[in-house]
């Protein structure tokens, strides 16, 4: 396995370069700090995988699909600090195989490389959590749709997205931001896709998780009613 490291952090760098050059059959071949280098090492050696963390300084989602673009059979392992469930499902949709976090230990890092290399996608525990509970499945997520560019809400959508939350109707939603039922369902269905759920629980959720609503609201919700 031909693998580059990319993070901006030294430390980091420095504990998984100990960590992974303690297995024969894992090869460092260069380490990058930013997007620029990433892209250039990657032109540069005949890697395999590339074990990066995306959201640090430097470096963008945007760079996955880029490096895919010349090299489409190259295996992409994430490693992040912890994510909300949108940027797991974007991070997924833009070409990343497996994810895993900063915090698990060093038998679950070294597994995730092994397991990508041998074609298997693999998730730790705490992302595969993260995944369930926002009820979103990766086997249903449309990962052909991505584009090179990151998958947005727009204002519209979180608008939606916080009034569906809130417990309106499509046709409540539709008369209050003046547009036809068609619009606001077609509006639904491209919001599920990008999230990566499949009903309005997984919405709930999701607006919940990006403190779009408080909790509180459903807490209290039944009291109000009685």
């Amino acid at each position: 396995m031909k693998l580059i490291l990319a993070d901006s952090n030294e430390i980091i760098r420095i504990g998984l370069r100990t960590l992974l050059s303690t297995e024969r059959n894992i090869q460092i071949v260069g380490e990058a700090r930013n997007n620029e280098e990433l892209i250039a090492l990657n032109k540069a050696f005949d890697a395999n995988i590339i074990l990066v963390d995306y959201t640090a300084r430097g470096f963008s989602i945007d760079v996955i699909p880029q490096i895919l673009q010349k090299k489409p059979d190259l295996n992409v392992v994430a490693i992040t600090p912890e994510q909300s469930a949108q940027t797991l499902v974007n991070a997924l949709r833009s070409g990343v195989k497996s994810y895993i976090k900063k915090d698990c230990d060093s038998q679950e890092i070294i597994d995730s490389i092994r397991e990508t290399w041998r074609g298997n996608k693999f998730f730790c525990g705490q992302i595969l959590e993260t995944i369930r509970d926002a009820a979103i499945d990766v086997n249903d997520i449309d990962f052909d749709s991505f584009s090179c560019e990151p998958i947005t809400l727009s204002e519209r959508e979180t608008e939606i997205i916080t009034m569906i939350a809130e417990g309106l109707t499509n046709v409540m939603i539709a008369d209050a931001l003046c547009l036809s039922n068609h619009t606001i369902n077609t509006h639904r269905k491209n919001i599920m896709a990008k999230l990566g759920v499949k009903n309005t629980a997984g919405i709930v959720i999701y607006a919940v998780k990006t403190n779009l609503v408080s909790p509180n609201k459903f807490l209290f919700a039944a009291d109000s009613n009685s």
